[in-house]
């Protein structure tokens, strides 16, 4: 399986970048966050007409979450269990859930596209979601991973967070006074690996930078961030034979301010009845 995430920064404007990019480097499964449209608006024919099953879920220009699979997708679900809401000036367990989760089992792996929320500022309400929001991720995944230690489970897609400073080149963003650096973000994203996930990338990718913002030449000077990642269960993180960072996708006429993140998985792994006898 060839599982890539990407956050496209409106669907509808990038359709054909964004099909043409997962039929040319053969993607088999493509989470996408930040779609911003309602589902009825997700270009769900091109997908289609490219060989795809495709999942998505949106309420308006905001947020918003799709899983495209070669696979059909099953079990498919639009919030994980604890997921917090948010609306501004609401106080409370029952604020409505925005469109940041997207679950589903495809050829036994499952897998969650997530856009996790920015937090705005430190102290803004939005900061405190954000990091409630990530605690109920990692109960989640840690619940989901104690029941099913051999669980093939994947968290992929736009975390908001550079996890230590080498994931961080954007000179704006400074710890103690920017979110995506601080210290209670970096802890909730290390809570995650301590859940039993891995950052299945890194270890193939070393250095590299997934996003750049579009003001003050962030891009040319790269000077940008690391904040979209493939997590991964011991059972994905065995079977990763490959991983890339599509640095070149920021490139080119009305790019996403993101690049895909892609990883290759044996899930099978050899047969040993398939290797010839040798007598």
């Amino acid at each position: 399986m060839r599982l890539a995430t990407w956050n496209v920064n409106s669907i509808r404007a990038r359709v054909d970048r964004i099909v043409d990019f997962a039929v040319r480097e053969h993607i088999d499964v493509l989470a996408m966050q930040e779609i911003k449209c309602k589902t009825e608006q997700f270009p769900f024919d091109r997908f289609e007409e490219a060989g795809y099953h495709v999942e998505a879920y949106g309420f308006s220009q905001w947020n918003g979450v799709a899983i495209a699979s070669r696979e059909p997708l099953t079990n498919v679900r639009t919030a994980f269990p604890g997921m917090p809401g948010f609306e501004k000036g609401h106080n409370g367990p029952d604020a409505p859930q925005e469109a940041r989760a997207m679950g589903a089992t495809i050829g036994g792996v499952e897998v969650w596209s997530l856009y996790v929320p920015n937090g705005r500022s430190l102290g803004d309400p939005h900061y405190y979601y954000k990091l409630d929001w990530l605690s109920a991720l990692e109960q989640y995944a840690a619940e989901s991973l104690t029941v099913n230690p051999d669980l093939a489970l994947a968290l992929v897609g736009d975390f908001n967070i550079a996890p230590t400073d080498a994931d961080n080149g954007d000179p704006s963003v400074v710890q103690g006074f920017a979110t995506h650096v601080s210290p209670p973000e970096r802890e909730a994203f290390a809570a995650l690996e301590a859940a039993g996930l891995q950052d299945v990338v890194r270890p193939l990718v070393a250095t590299g930078y997934t996003y750049w913002d579009y003001k003050q030449l962030r891009f040319p000077r790269n000077e940008g961030m690391r904040i979209d990642f493939i997590l991964g269960s011991h059972a994905i993180a065995d079977a990763v034979t490959g991983a890339t960072i599509h640095r070149n996708e920021r490139k080119g006429e009305a790019p996403s301010d993101h690049v895909p993140v892609v990883v290759d998985l044996d899930l099978e792994g050899p047969d040993d009845d398939d290797r010839p006898m040798i007598f």
